[in-house]
């Protein structure tokens, strides 16, 4: 997630607002396990799969907004 954006950047915004590297570090956490389920190495149930990348596209969908944001912000100031 965010490959297309600069990496100085992205680590700028988790350094600035807690809550965005809160929630990036639990995108990376879900991806893990939902990569790991989906190869045979975390073994859980569908539904349980299911869950997890619900939640994981919530998470994304997230830090998209507050990316969005951010950078919305960064252009009506400059």
């Amino acid at each position: 997630m965010f490959e297309n954006q600069q990496r100085d950047d992205v680590e700028a915004l988790m350094k600035a607002d807690a809550e965005f590297r809160r929630l990036y570090q639990h995108h990376k956490e879900l991806d893990s396990k939902v990569h790991d389920a989906e190869i045979g190495v975390l073994p859980i149930d569908d539904m349980t799969l299911t869950g997890m990348k619900k939640e994981k596209l919530h998470a994304k969908e997230r830090l998209q907004r507050m990316w969005d944001e951010r950078a919305h912000k960064h252009r009506t100031v400059n």
